[in-house]
């Protein structure tokens, strides 16, 4: 049924009142913890005392040597380049490196207008682009300081939680192909048409969509989109236990992620890291319940965290957030308002497209804002959203003019990546691949 995906393992811990792991505040909804997939007789972590033994070893038959893995290796998700100092197969130390794609997204922000601004932060997050066109909207609205309708809100929290179980499908899939499930590749890119599609009936494209937009959004949601989101929420639930079947109760993959690639909370927040490599440690900080924005606050939903901070709690949390997202998606349906899906503010939003054909003003309007932008009142802001990835921040600072002065996207694989030296630190070089693609790096936002 559509609603078993609600149910719960008998088995499940949770967080009672004064179990918080982190300072959450506001919103509605529980904690739910991950203890009860694990196996609790595998090694849980490699001491540090150990991994400073192993790394302190020098056999004289087995000589330390430092390789590059990428950027072109498939595993570095695009083009991230890690320099690995090795003693045998034992990780003594790791550098990530990057800039290969060097794309210059936020120096091109100047020349574009507040309204063509979500055409170039869309391709920043190429598998989550409407969380950057969320955030950078919500940055020019709050310098415009316009209040939405109730609809847009609605609209843009259900398209985001789809992009957001999409965006963690992918992972599933990449990450099984990473640690030798190949037919998970298959099933998560299935699963993830189911959600592609339905973007592309929405907003026209199957991703880079320019759908969230100072204002509002592009377009409503189209007739029958009720029964389209009602589809995905029936196919998911017995696919996503068949994932748990494949891969979380599978005792090679136990092996390959249980102990791997360990991070601690104060490690974290010392490195800036944020999303699923945060609450993997058991800080249960999500951007949606500790600052609320769009109407997360109206909202039910569990907030997932893990307890021992490696590869196998990164991976579980993503799998049953693609849960907690359906229950936001479920609650978009019952509540949805109506009401118009933007801005009804003449100097912000372009008229309507019927209008043009009828109207030389409504043509004037059109043309001008589209060629011209619209003006923005000076002043800097700085918003953020929780995306698949973490804290996805955007920095915009506006002269008065129709173009941003500056623009700084705070990406949350830019500072996850930061972590990695610590998690590979004593490991094996075979536990390297499990440990980026536990991070789920997107390198468009990081090389942005």
């Amino acid at each position: 049924s559509a609603t078993r995906w609600m149910e719960r393992p008998p088995a499940a811990e949770r967080f009672r009142d004064g179990q918080n792991p982190g300072p959450v505040q506001g919103g509605r909804g529980s904690m739910t913890k991950l203890d009860h997939l694990r196996n609790r007789d595998a090694v849980l972590r490699m001491s540090e005392t150990e991994a400073e033994e192993r790394a302190s070893v020098v056999d004289p038959d087995d000589e330390r040597m430092i390789i590059n893995m990428g950027p072109q290796h498939p595993s570095t998700h695009g083009v991230l380049r890690v320099t690995l100092e090795l003693q045998g197969e034992t990780v003594l130390r790791s550098k990530p490196v990057i800039g290969y794609l060097h794309t210059g997204m936020e120096k091109t922000a100047e020349d574009l207008t507040f309204l063509q601004g979500p055409t170039n932060v869309t391709r920043m997050d190429y598998a989550a682009p409407l969380f950057t066109e969320l955030t950078f909207s919500l940055a020019v609205e709050a310098l415009l300081e316009i209040e939405l309708p109730d609809r847009s809100t609605w609209i843009r929290m259900l398209m985001c939680e789809l992009n957001r179980m999409s965006s963690h499908l992918l992972f599933l899939a990449t990450n099984g192909m990473d640690l030798g499930a190949v037919g998970m590749m298959i099933y998560g890119w299935r699963e993830r048409e189911e959600i592609l599609r339905f973007f592309e009936k929405v907003t026209g494209l199957r991703m880079n969509h320019n759908y969230i937009r100072p204002g509002g959004v592009a377009a409503d949601l189209p007739d029958g989109w009720q029964q389209d989101v009602q589809r995905i929420l029936e196919i998911l639930p017995d696919r996503l236990e068949q994932f748990d079947v494949l891969m979380t109760g599978q005792p090679i993959w136990r092996e390959r992620t249980q102990g791997i690639g360990i991070i601690t909370t104060n490690e974290a927040l010392a490195l800036g890291a944020t999303g699923p490599v945060l609450r993997s440690t058991g800080f249960a900080w999500d951007l949606r319940r500790a600052m609320p924005y769009l109407a997360y606050d109206q909202v039910e939903f569990d907030i997932v965290v893990g307890t021992y901070g490696d590869t196998f709690d990164r991976y579980a949390i993503r799998l049953n957030e693609i849960r907690e997202s359906m229950r936001i998606v479920e609650q978009c349906l019952e509540l949805m308002p109506e009401g118009p899906y933007r801005v009804e503010d003449r100097k912000v939003t372009p008229p309507p497209r019927a209008r043009i054909n009828e109207s030389m003003e409504a043509l004037i309007h059109h043309f001008k804002i589209f060629t011209e932008g619209f003006k923005v009142p000076p002043g800097e802001v700085y918003t953020a959203v929780e995306s698949p990835r973490g804290e996805l921040g955007c920095y915009l600072v506006s002269d008065g003019g129709p173009t941003p002065q500056r623009m700084h996207i705070r990406a949350p694989s830019f500072a996850n990546l930061q972590t990695l030296p610590h998690m590979m630190h004593g490991g094996l070089l075979a536990d390297a691949i499990a440990v980026i693609s536990s991070i789920d790096p997107i390198m468009g936002e990081v090389d942005r």
